[in-house]
């Protein structure tokens, strides 16, 4: 009788032992917002379909914003669980995120950008990451609330195309979102799927920042002429459409591509390119959009005259 009663005790011990899903969910809901709050602005960079330049325009937008201020203020959070691409462009392909008690810390790249990406974590990049939609939204939450990103100005979080599962969960896990770049061609076909990721945005109550024409016409570096290879102004009459800021066209430029695959931030090497410009103008722009909108949230200050 003794034994079927301590084998009782026992087995209620351990089932006590168990984490209930409800306090692990809200623990780490709770990391969630600690960290965060030490996020000054946090923006998203989508683009409705693939083969856009979305990462290329984040990590050298992130640059742009280190180079004009903020270095080592600046975050890249990489959320293509299974098509990482960012630590390759920043030359940080095959390093490993370190661990401590108080938790993941990111990689530490030019200027200071911190990174956290699944490149990280897989044993090589011939690894394909074969998850279902649950265990890839998991991995997004620890992301967010288990990395200890410290003080940071701005978080880039460079989004997988399209508007499913990844993109609804960054939105809705990260607190008071400042906003989303929308990253474009000219192209009519992708024009189409802009509509739908800014619907998206405006539906979540996340504010569209602007949008960016990405691979706009090619200048010539030999006699400084510009070429229309693609169609051009597709991602001007977008932003029309849809009644939110153009922040600019990025051209051709075929060191882009050489220095993303040699893992070298293009707009440190080439800084007086016209594509550089382009980012350094759109940094700008963000910032206005920014502080236009802090104002407008801002109460404004009563007068004790009155």
């Amino acid at each position: 009788m003794n034994e079927e009663n301590e084998e009782k005790h026992y087995s209620h011990a351990k089932a006590n032992e168990r984490t209930d899903p409800r306090k692990e969910r809200y623990e780490e809901e709770q990391r969630l917002k600690v960290r965060m709050s030490k996020i000054k602005r946090k923006i998203a960079v989508i683009s409705g379909k693939g083969g856009v330049g979305k990462s290329t325009v984040t990590v050298n937008l992130a640059m742009a914003f280190a180079m004009h201020g903020y270095a080592n203020r600046v975050g890249i959070l990489d959320a293509d669980i299974t098509g990482p691409c960012v630590p390759k462009m920043l030359g940080l392909h095959g390093q490993r995120l370190q661990a401590s008690p108080a938790g993941i810390f990111p990689a530490l790249g030019p200027l200071g950008i911190k990174v956290v990406s699944m490149d990280f974590l897989l044993p090589s990049e011939e690894s394909p990451v074969i998850w279902r939609g649950p265990l890839k939204m998991k991995a997004i939450s620890q992301f967010l609330s288990d990395i200890v990103w410290g003080e940071l100005e701005f978080l880039f979080i460079d989004l997988p195309p399209g508007t499913g599962d990844e993109p609804l969960s960054i939105m809705q896990l990260i607190p008071e979102m400042d906003g989303v770049v929308i990253v474009t061609i000219a192209s009519e076909v992708s024009q189409i799927v802009v509509k739908k990721a800014a619907s998206f945005s405006k539906r979540l109550g996340i504010p569209v920042i602007g949008v960016i024409e990405n691979m706009s016409g090619f200048i010539c570096p030999k006699c400084g002429a510009e070429i229309d290879i693609f169609k051009v102004g597709g991602g001007k009459k977008i932003a029309e459409d849809l009644s939110v800021p153009f922040l600019g066209r990025i051209p051709i430029d075929p060191e882009i591509c050489r220095d993303s695959d040699s893992g070298i931030p293009f707009i440190t090497e080439h800084a007086n390119s016209p594509a550089t410009k382009v980012f350094m103008e759109i940094v700008e722009k963000i910032e206005q959009f920014l502080e236009h909108k802090e104002r407008l949230a801002s109460p404004p200050k009563s007068n004790p005259r009155e």
